[in-house]
């Protein structure tokens, strides 16, 4: 009995495996097929120069802290 279920099972599932290949395979080309390296590249691209624009034109101080570089003055006491 046992040999029995195993070989329904296995048959099952290759059975399964197949449906599942022939369901995702494509027949035709679809739009990500035909524009998505073309959009990955332009989206990238915008992303870069976007980023080279903020740190480079629009006058962010980078790495301005002022710890380490500010000595305290002197305390009056009048």
């Amino acid at each position: 009995m046992f040999p029995l279920v195993r070989n329904a099972l296995s048959s099952v599932r290759i059975r399964r495996i197949q449906q599942i290949r022939q369901s995702h395979s494509k027949h035709s080309p679809d739009f990500h097929d035909k524009y998505g390296d073309i959009l990955l590249v332009t989206g990238t691209s915008f992303c870069l120069v976007t980023w080279v624009f903020l740190v480079t034109q629009i006058g962010i101080q980078w790495g301005r802290s002022p710890v380490g570089r500010v000595t305290p003055q002197e305390w009056n006491e009048e």
